[in-house]
């Protein structure tokens, strides 16, 4: 099955959570991370229920906080 993973196509096999294409990708501070699927924003509890459809487009995001010097 083919999805897009961080603007990538990829194939990823049938039945992957969010959980487990997170530790798939190996993707940093994992702890941190915002998901993205089709544009809308994943509630971390959902990371382990939702499951991955043909020609998903998924985005792995970092807020950070900034300051003025």
């Amino acid at each position: 099955m083919k999805a897009t993973i961080a603007g990538v196509n990829k194939e990823i096999a049938e039945g992957t959570t969010i959980a487990k294409l997170i530790v798939d990708e190996k993707v940093e501070n994992a702890e941190y991370v915002t998901v993205t699927l089709n544009d809308d924003f994943l509630d971390k509890e959902a990371f382990e229920t939702t499951v991955i459809k043909e020609g998903d487009n998924i985005e792995f995001l970092y807020f950070m906080g900034g300051g003025a010097f």
